[in-house]
């Protein structure tokens, strides 16, 4: 390779990026982020593109963005590919992020590609039902092929919504409550069922039902990340999105949303996070010194009780007795 032909832009941003990496790697790393990748279609007609080559642009965005957080040593990413609510929009648009899901999701799960360098597995998440049999056959293929890839998981959630995640939740575990109680089915009459036929409700738990989601074999959520300024979850991950998720809502459509702006909310994410574990030091290293101090408090307070009480024991008690010659002599009794 010539000088002249050596890529000097993309060694640029390599080198960049390695930095970038060996500085976050000095703090807390999250291990789990999501997206919900939003501002594929203003930004087509901002740019005056078709729409469809605002989606591609965003899928290009989304493998810069997957290289970066899988080379930081972010353990799961979970992406918000596809809504149940889109398939309300019309078909050729469907058609199109069809298209490009089918595309992805082999190259994702090809050979030297993404899962393989970094050790994924590629998951899909969501009402299967949904999904037309020429994708299923390729999510079947691609996650057979990846199952045993331990070194960081890729959650893809299509087609999917937060309500029907939390309902099929529930329906697996109080299926699950009735073969294990060996509960009778419910009664086939159109009358209300039984109480004999229902699981009592103490057997169905919140662990159950996290373990029952999608997601349930993903690490808590540390950050979810919404672009092009809509301050909304859109039925995504509202279950996971608990008071130890960090919600971003940035302005930035998801096409120009890049590696400075995530490396930002990392740094931010990571920063805020050793502030709460050194506070969280702090407030146990308080608890560990009170707790000594009241022992200390405690034993000297015993030692001294314990201390009166002996010398009662021990010390005669001096009485005065007075004789019939008025003389008072001082006697000690045991």
């Amino acid at each position: 390779m010539s000088l002249l032909s050596f890529p000097v832009g993309q060694y640029a941003r390599n080198l960049f990026q390695d930095v970038l990496v060996r500085v976050l790697r000095t703090g807390p790393i999250p291990r789990h982020v999501a997206f919900i990748m939003d501002g594929n279609r203003r930004f087509a007609k901002t740019n005056n593109l078709e729409l469809r080559e605002g989606h591609v642009a965003g899928t290009e965005s989304l493998l810069k963005l997957l290289e970066v957080c899988f080379r930081m040593g972010i353990n799961t990413v979970t992406i918000y590919a596809f809504s149940i609510e889109n398939f309300n929009r019309p078909k050729a648009e469907t058609d199109a992020l069809f298209e490009l899901i089918r595309n992805n999701i082999v190259v994702l799960g090809s050979k030297d590609e993404m899962a393989e360098r970094y050790g994924l597995a590629i998951k899909i998440l969501g009402n299967r039902d949904l999904i037309p049999e020429d994708i299923l056959e390729l999510i079947v293929r691609v996650e057979e092929s990846t199952k045993n890839n331990k070194r960081g998981r890729l959650n893809i959630c299509f087609p999917y919504t937060s309500r029907d995640d939390i309902a099929q939740a529930i329906q697996k575990v109080v299926t699950d409550v009735f073969t294990e109680t060996k509960q009778p089915p419910p009664p086939k009459s159109f009358g209300p069922p039984s109480s004999t036929s229902r699981p009592a409700p103490l057997h169905v738990t919140e662990k159950m039902l996290e373990k029952a989601m999608y997601t349930g074999e993903s690490p808590p959520l540390d950050i979810m990340i919404r672009t092009s300024g809509v301050t909304r979850l859109s039925d995504f991950m509202l279950w996971q999105s608990h008071q130890n998720c960090t919600l971003e809502f940035v302005d930035t459509l998801w096409p120009d949303f890049g590696v400075r702006e995530l490396y930002s909310l990392l740094l931010k994410w990571s920063y805020l996070k050793s502030l709460e574990l050194r506070r969280d030091d702090l407030i146990q290293t308080t608890k560990v010194n009170n707790s000594t101090k009241n022992d200390y408090v405690g034993n000297y307070d015993e030692e001294v009780s314990a201390h009166a009480a002996a010398l009662t024991k021990i010390t005669s008690v001096e009485k005065s007795v007075v004789h019939d010659d008025g003389i008072v002599e001082g006697i000690c009794i045991d």
